[in-house]
């Protein structure tokens, strides 16, 4: 279906090109070669999810490489106000629009898009990326990735089958500060890390049995925004997903994303992870995993003094501290020849060289600077310390597997069961 619809497209610039010397939007495989966009081609985009994220990332698309076409929502009023807050902004020019969806499914079935923007709610991320990457798009999906393990590991075997382009939006693998901190760590250059501190992240709590039911609101798919999850009668409390296991990990999947993306690239683990997992003495969910090198990670620095956005790597020739756009060491020494950190881009988190780079990946077919699998392996970690906090007891994990050693009772929380309708495709 994927080289039918390229054909087609490619058939149809070519008349249109011919008869009008005018510029027209339309994707690129339609005028490059299948798979690539071409040198001169303003890539069509389609946002799946308008909330304050999406918002946000709308603004940092690069507007001479990129043009926003259309937008999918599960909540038609949310959509509304986004359109209406671009138009505003100047994002959405005078005489252009936004088309609207109210399903990712329309949206893929009736645009003619290049890459699709995946930026839902944390439990849903999953089956709208994968629905995208199976109607031929490239994804720029943001973190954390998955809500359990196993789902990470079908979309990756999806990606891979497809081999479209898959960026995930753990930003700090674009910016420069953090590549040459990593790359200091991994490459030896403070000798053998002794130990690494990480923030002690939150995990989401239990939704409670006995809240008030309240009117769906108006123009919300309420049955679609549950996705996978099972069925819960409606209150606006739910809507705040990071805050419920149904939906999410909590911090520790939120900013842990991040702070752990650093870790595993530090360690040079982009393809592993840690092999054991025990609670640290104290309790208050603090938690210490065990890479097969030797090298011990402790979450349990404050999140509110700590590096949220990285780690404290502890090493034998000094201490370095990597967080989001920052480097602090001891000796300082260690970062003299680090690079200047990347610019703001405004009252946001910086994401310009990140979305760059998967651009310029859908035209090179390279695997971007966050690709699928490394998402995957990140937010993986995050779960496993979810899952030890749960249990409360050391746990063995084989990373090349994907499950606990021996353990049945641990690899329950693997995967979880889908609800009907919301299945994952196979790969």
């Amino acid at each position: 279906m994927n080289n039918s619809r390229r054909t087609f497209l490619k058939n149809a610039a070519v008349s249109t090109a011919c008869a009008c010397a005018i510029p027209a939007l339309i994707p690129r495989s339609a005028l490059a070669a299948p798979g690539a966009v071409g040198a001169n081609d303003r890539i069509v985009v389609g946002f799946v999810g308008t909330g304050g994220r999406a918002r946000q990332l709308m603004e940092h698309i690069p507007q001479e490489r990129a043009k926003i076409v259309a937008v999918a929502d599960l909540w038609r009023q949310k959509m509304i106000d986004c359109v209406n807050e671009k138009k505003g902004s100047g994002l959405i020019k005078d005489g252009e629009n936004w088309n609207m969806y109210d399903s990712d499914v329309e949206l893929y079935e009736k645009e003619k898009l290049d890459c699709a923007f995946v930026i839902t709610q944390d439990h849903c991320r999953t089956l709208a990326g994968a629905r995208a990457i199976l109607a031929g798009l490239d994804v720029y999906a943001e973190k954390p990735l998955t809500a359990y393990i196993s789902e990470g590991r079908r979309l990756v075997n999806i990606v891979r089958k497809s081999k479209q382009i898959f960026q995930v939006g753990t930003q700090q693998r674009s910016m420069r500060l953090n590549e040459f901190g990593c790359r200091l760590i991994r490459e030896g250059k403070l000798g053998k890390v002794k130990v690494v501190q990480a923030c002690n992240y939150p995990i989401s709590a239990v939704i409670p049995d006995d809240y008030e039911e309240q009117p769906i609101p108006e123009g919300m798919n309420w049955d679609a925004w549950q996705g996978p999850t099972p069925y819960r009668k409606f209150n606006g409390m739910l809507l705040g997903w990071m805050a419920w296991r149904d939906y999410s990990g909590g911090e520790m999947t939120n900013w842990g994303a991040h702070g752990v993306d650093q870790i595993q690239w530090a360690l040079g683990a982009d393809e592993s992870g840690p092999v054991a997992f025990a609670p640290m003495p104290g309790g208050d969910g603090k938690v210490a995993a065990m890479y097969a090198n030797g090298v011990e990670v402790r979450f349990e620095l404050d999140m509110g003094s700590g590096p949220a956005g990285g780690a404290i790597f502890r090493c034998e020739k000094g201490n370095l501290e990597i967080n989001r756009n920052n480097l602090k060491a001891n000796p300082e020494s260690i970062i003299a020849d680090a690079p200047e950190p990347d610019p703001p881009e405004g009252p946001t988190w910086i994401a310009r060289p990140h979305i760059e780079n998967f651009f310029d990946c859908m035209a090179t077919r390279e695997r971007p600077h966050a690709d699928v699998e490394i998402g995957h392996r990140s937010v993986s970690v995050c779960h496993l310390v979810n899952i030890t906090r749960i249990l409360n007891r050391p746990l063995q994990w084989d990373p090349e597997k994907e499950q606990f050693v021996n353990d049945d009772e641990a690899n329950t929380y693997v995967t979880r069961p889908r609800r009907a309708g919301y299945e994952l495709p196979e790969a």
